[in-house]
């Protein structure tokens, strides 16, 4: 039996503790695009320079990226519960914070803290939903797979509604939805055991030791500069009101969502990872260059068939990190996620700085030219990829995708 088919059955019959984490991992999943549709605003507002408004995302990455050694480390000691908790706290005090700010270097700072509580959240959040579901796991994953997407997709919609009005509001708005999220999760979650063994902080840079796991992450770290110079460098170039740009990303998350969960494993079942990731940045590559030199309308169709490309990619790289090492999952997850966040901190950052150097196309050139640096990583490690991942456990497979977005 298709586990989607019996999760389907038993995803609205859970418990209150799984509905209030998976709302506000709506809420936290909305975070990561939803200043997309407000940057000109902000830019604007702040008198503030593209490179400077695209530093709210190399802040919130970076900070990410070093999360990822520390959030095991945290929840193995502290629990789950107080783990979410935390990280909820620490989001409506700096994403309130960002709110009033009065300069883009205050708003990048209050960024990074919004990005430490994030990381810690979203990182627990899985593990919660899963121990706290009824009806087994296949339910639990469906709900917050559904709870991914939609705050994926929903983001950059909040942004835009709510920044038409002004660039502040979609910070407080955020900020208020994870108070309730807070308040939810008090009433409802019960503590959750605590791991059997502490984790390391030096754990997930041990598992990077692996030829395998270092191989995807290094992939995957090309890879990501270029998606997040689609997330965070193309609404300065489609330079649309904040409605424009958020009907834009909102397409985009959307099509990223449906390709990460129902188009990208049955591209797996036919043709194996290898092929599905190396063809599938290649033809990232070729949609950011064509996003790069063509017209405004090309740009804005580019922009949302890139989501397709993205979705599948992060479903494969997901499968592979996890499946390619005898590291525990959460471990394996957290070394690779260290490694492509930081490509996520680099891109806002050097995207503008390349247009200034040079034009507004180059920095899609390198874009393209990263995707293919990733596609090369999977072509000479294909052979090895495959034989220590042994094409692993397709069963496990939505499992994997969310544990390592989540990561």
């Amino acid at each position: 039996m298709d586990p989607f088919d019996e999760g389907a059955r038993g995803v609205l019959r859970q418990p209150g503790a799984v509905w209030a984490t998976a709302g506000a991992s709506v809420v936290a999943f909305m975070g990561i695009g939803l200043v997309d549709p407000i940057l000109p605003s902000i830019a604007r507002g702040l008198d503030a320079t593209t490179g400077q408004v695209s530093l709210l995302f190399t802040s919130y990455f970076l900070i990410t990226a070093f999360a990822m050694l520390l959030t095991g480390w945290v929840s193995s000691r502290i629990g789950g519960r107080r783990t979410l908790l935390l990280g909820l706290a620490l989001v409506v005090v700096f994403a309130g914070l960002s709110g009033t700010s009065d300069s883009v270097a205050e708003l990048v700072g209050f960024r990074a803290g919004w990005g430490l509580g994030n990381a810690l959240f979203v990182s627990t959040a899985l593990a919660v939903v899963v121990g706290a579901a009824a009806g087994g796991s296949a339910a639990a994953i469906l709900l917050y797979e559904s709870a991914l997407g939609l705050g994926m997709a929903c983001g950059p919609l909040l942004g835009a509604l709510l920044g038409d009005a002004s660039w502040r509001y979609p910070f407080f708005g955020t900020a208020a939805l994870m108070a309730i999220g807070f308040l939810c999760i008090t009433v409802f979650l019960k503590e959750q055991p605590k791991p059997a063994r502490r984790t390391s902080l030096l754990d997930p840079l041990t598992a990077l030791g692996h030829g395998g796991l270092a191989s995807v992450a290094a992939s995957a770290f090309f890879y990501n500069y270029t998606f997040f110079t689609v997330l965070a460098f193309t609404p300065f170039v489609l330079d649309m009101s904040p409605y424009r740009s958020g009907a834009v990303f909102f397409a985009w998350g959307l099509l990223l969502a449906v390709f990460s969960v129902l188009v990208a494993p049955r591209l797996q079942e036919r043709f194996g990872s290898p092929k599905v990731l190396g063809g599938s940045l290649v033809l990232l590559a070729a949609d950011v260059l064509v996003l790069g030199y063509g017209d405004h309308t090309t740009a804005v169709v580019c922009t949302v068939l890139s989501g397709a490309f993205i979705g599948v990619n992060n479903t494969v790289y997901t499968e592979l990190a996890l499946g390619v090492s005898d590291a525990p999952r959460p471990v394996a997850s957290a070394g690779y996620n260290f490694v492509r966040w930081f490509a996520a901190a680099a891109a806002p950052y050097f995207a503008p700085k390349i247009e200034e150097w040079t034009d507004v196309h180059v920095p899609f050139v390198v874009a393209a030219a990263t995707a293919l640096a990733g596609a090369a990583v999977v072509a000479v490690r294909r052979r090895a990829l495959v034989a220590e991942a042994g094409e692993a456990a397709p069963r496990h497979r939505a499992e994997d995708s969310v544990t390592a977005f989540a990561n």
